[in-house]
């Protein structure tokens, strides 16, 4: 199993939710966060004032997925999020040793 991690612009949520849940991916869980790479933030102007936002608003994405349908999973976030602009977002892949249901107790890929 792996856990793929994906930090997107919010008003792609709905692209990339959608194209997920065309490839089967079930479960996903979504954090508001804050962040800066490349794009490094910008300036505005409020009341007159001009001041510097450092850190910009994105969005956190979390899933789990079965191994055989990673490189799905990441083509269909990549496909849904681009924008082709700076500040579209990274992926970041990595191994689940295990996965528990609470509810029903049940482990590894079933409870995915």
């Amino acid at each position: 199993m792996k856990k793929i991690e994906a930090i997107i612009k919010p008003f792609k949520l709905d692209e990339v939710r959608e194209a997920l849940s065309e490839i089967g991916v079930t479960g996903l869980t979504v954090t508001e966060v804050k962040g800066f790479g490349r794009q490094k933030g910008h300036t505005e102007l409020y009341r007159g004032a001009e001041y510097v936002v450092d850190f910009l608003p994105k969005l956190k994405l979390e899933l789990v997925v079965a191994e055989d349908n990673t490189e799905r999973a990441v083509e269909a976030i990549i496909n849904a999020a681009r924008t082709g602009k700076i500040g579209d977002g990274k992926i970041f892949v990595s191994s689940v040793e295990q996965v528990v249901r609470i509810r029903t107790g049940e482990s590894g890929e079933a409870a995915i």
